[in-house]
């Protein structure tokens, strides 16, 4: 008769054998959906080489580098209809982020302003803020641009009778029209005191800081920086000629030539975009104000301080705590909207890829490389603003 000696080497193998066979379903079930998944998405694949085979329909990218003979009215840089397929589609890109941005920037400034009025004790401030943001927010946004390019169309005059609020601006049904400045020699010189007067003003405000939390006291860094920053590229731009020109829009026939021009289309989409997320980051900001415990509210009366710095100072910097990953969902929410533009004809990323589409029949390409291009954007803007939250986050000990 054998005995039994205690291992604990058998016991572990025991053990993990019998691990093994409680995760042995489970990991067949996850290999079998994987299977199937990659089964589908080839027989996806092979059913659209078919498909695209019988209709005589090229697939790949090639076409991108064939001249697209496509007209861009707004383009912010040099761009001819000689141009490949690929630079009319890296036009719409650039246009894409060049409104979305200035549309967060815009948006993020008026939904302040929105939130702090939706908790001001003015009734009417109060009160006409709500009506703004349930208006807009209830309102498709695609019905605000409609509306938004309509009244721009209505309202404002033709070329000929052009508002000229100022020197050589003209605004009309055609666009605004401003001069475009051309640099000359020596505008290097301006750039780099630009550059350099912001680097010395970001150190400047860390210096200020340092010093305030070891000392209680800081320097103006504020308007030290402000100074910095006009003053030093001012005193180069004179110091080295002046080298900055303009070329002045003409009233030509029935419309200007020279200078540049902001088109309906782009204003509207940029005001439609800038209305309907301020709306959003309104509530956002209202929220936030409103989760700011009262008693900070009374410690700040305690210590004499105005209205005006205890919002700058106290009660906006605990806000921007809170609502920051609500607004980074309408930043993303908006850079996606940017596509509505196809719909009042603003050449954005969307509308020429669609111009292509109609042109050379490549939809899969195109709408593959929208999906890829607004998924690296937001991914971007995600990442951060994910940074900047975790940087604003208080510290726990």
């Amino acid at each position: 008769m054998r005995s039994f000696v205690y291992s604990p080497k058998r016991k572990l193998a025991v053990l993990n054998m019998s691990k093994l066979k409680e995760q042995l379903p489970a990991l067949l079930t996850q290999v079998l959906v994987v299977g199937a998944i990659v089964y589908v998405a080839l027989q996806l694949f092979h059913n659209t080489q078919a498909n695209l085979e019988a209709r005589n329909i090229a697939s790949g990218f090639g076409f991108l580098s064939v001249e697209g003979g496509l007209p861009i009215n707004d383009s912010l840089l040099p761009y001819t209809p000689a141009d490949t397929y690929g630079r009319a589609f890296a036009m719409g890109i650039l246009n894409t982020l060049f409104v979305s941005a200035l549309s967060i920037v815009l948006a993020t400034i008026l939904g302040v302003i929105i939130g702090i009025a939706r908790v001001s004790g003015n009734w009417l401030v109060a009160h006409l803020a709500a009506v703004y943001v349930e208006v807009l927010r209830n309102v498709p946004l695609l019905l605000t641009l409609f509306f938004c390019y309509s009244t721009l169309l209505a309202f404002l005059p033709s070329p000929r009778m052009s508002l000229v609020p100022f020197g050589d601006i003209f605004i009309n049904n055609r666009g605004v029209y401003v001069p475009r400045p051309f640099f000359q020699d020596g505008m290097g010189w301006v750039i780099l005191a630009l550059v350099t007067a912001i680097a010395a003003s970001v150190a400047l405000v860390r210096v200020s800081k340092r010093m305030r939390d070891e000392t209680g006291r800081g320097l103006h860094s504020g308007w030290i920086s402000l100074g910095l920053i006009f003053g030093l590229p001012a005193a180069a731009y004179f110091l080295t000629g002046q080298p900055l020109d303009f070329d002045a829009p003409v009233l030509s026939g029935f419309n200007f030539k020279g200078g540049m021009v902001l088109r309906p289309e782009f204003s509207a989409l940029l005001i439609g975009l800038v209305l309907y997320t301020a709306a959003f980051i309104g509530e956002n900001v209202r929220s936030g104000i409103q989760s700011v415990d009262a008693g900070q509210l009374d410690a700040a009366k305690a210590l004499g301080l105005s209205p005006g710095p205890i919002m700058r100072k106290v009660i906006l910097p605990q806000t921007l705590r809170v609502c920051i990953p609500a607004t980074t969902n309408d930043y993303t929410s908006l850079i996606k909207n940017s596509s509505l533009a196809v719909a009042i004809g603003y050449p954005d990323m969307v509308s020429i890829g669609g111009t292509i589409i109609g042109q050379n029949d490549q939809a899969i390409e195109i709408i593959g490389l929208w999906m890829a291009v607004y998924l690296t954007i937001n991914l971007v803007v995600s990442l951060v603003m994910n940074w900047f939250n975790a940087k604003v986050q208080l510290v726990e000990r």
